[in-house]
């Protein structure tokens, strides 16, 4: 779907919407069209719907723009320990003392201690992510936002993870999307500032304030049309891809020896699964899945080109080492998840033997 809206939109979308042309006033009716659906998908109004190049850059604008903004309020950001790469370090870029919150077991975050944390001193934002795009687990986006409004702080949202996938809810101040996750082409993220919230542009003078230079037409009208798709049959793709989610659960656990499944198995991403193998390399391990077909991740789904050990599992508390983890898209069916099933315990085998593991 996303493609054919990129394609259809080439014809009256190429130009400059910010110009008086006719070719101009036709792309800039194309994206006002796509930041009115964008919208009405989240709860908005048009007017507050800005289209980013990425969502990383979407929410580098959401911290660095509302730390700009409530300079006077306070230095400190308030976040969970389990928050994107892109957040953490934009909050560090802002010169903000970021103060991260412990989460469960299960990756979400500690309710108390996150308001507790708002009362810790001058609170200039917060930010909780949706849901954790690497092990799966919903936060409690409800409870944070009812902390911070009782302390007058935004709560900034990162959604890149579940719109598209579950209701992102009312619960924020700032929200972030990120298309490609729905299935969208990439070169747009999407930022959603309430009225109200203090936000101030820390890029040169644009006409586009938010994001200078302006957005690509193409790219918001197909994430627009995407997400009007996918939105469509989210009821019967979340049952049937939670059944998928909960075989691998149930197999790997049962099949796979020293193997720690994580994440919460009922509060969760309909279409993530993520556990992780003693005694294994997962870099390893996911080269080993590849040449079988399987194209699986592995580390900080947010940093996952640095082969660190994941910040996520380790706030966790859980195994960070020998980690694999799994998005089922649209396309995926049971028989390819049946397939992968039975050819993981031969691979997490081939790998515990290259390091001398096999019989530990």
């Amino acid at each position: 779907m996303a493609r054919r809206a990129f394609e259809q939109a080439l014809d009256d979308g190429w130009a400059d919407p910010r110009r008086l042309s006719t070719e101009g006033r036709r792309a800039r009716a194309l994206l006002d069209g796509a930041r009115e659906s964008l919208a009405g998908a989240v709860g908005a109004r048009t007017e507050e719907v800005h289209v980013a190049p990425s969502h990383t850059a979407a929410l580098h604008a959401a911290v660095l723009g509302v730390a700009a903004g409530r300079r006077r309020a306070g230095t400190r950001a308030v976040v969970s320990a389990v928050e994107r790469a892109a957040v953490l370090h934009a909050g560090e870029h802002a010169g903000l003392d970021v103060e991260r919150v412990p989460v469960h077991r299960t990756g979400a975050v500690d309710t108390e201690a996150f308001a507790a944390a708002l009362d810790d001193g001058p609170t200039a934002l917060a930010a909780l992510q949706h849901a954790n795009g690497e092990v799966g687990t919903l936060q409690p986006t409800g409870a944070a936002h009812a902390a911070t409004t009782a302390r007058g702080v935004p709560l900034i949202v990162d959604a890149g993870a579940s719109a598209g996938h579950v209701d992102v809810g009312a619960a924020w101040d700032v929200l972030a999307l990120d298309p490609r996750d729905w299935g969208s082409v990439p070169g747009a993220g999407v930022l959603v500032v309430r009225r109200g919230v203090r936000w101030r542009p820390v890029a040169p003078e644009d006409e586009d304030r938010f994001f200078p230079g302006g957005p690509s037409v193409l790219a918001a009208f197909a994430a627009a049309a995407s997400l009007e798709a996918v939105l469509a049959d989210r009821a019967e793709e979340d049952r049937r891809r939670r059944a998928l989610v909960d075989l691998v659960r149930t197999c790997v656990a049962a099949e796979v020896p020293d193997v720690e499944v994580v994440g919460d198995p009922d509060d969760r991403l309909p279409h993530v699964v993520t556990f992780s193998c003693l005694y294994v390399d997962g870099e390893a391990l996911v080269t080993e899945l590849d040449r079988a077909g399987f194209a699986v991740g592995s580390g900080s789904a947010c940093t996952s080109s640095s082969l660190e050990p994941s910040h996520v599992l380790a706030a966790m508390g859980v195994l960070t080492h020998g980690n694999v983890r799994i998005g089922l898209d649209r396309e995926t069916t049971r028989d390819d998840v049946e397939r992968f099933l039975a050819v993981l315990p031969g691979a997490v085998a081939r790998v515990r033997s290259f390091l001398g593991a096999q019989a530990l």
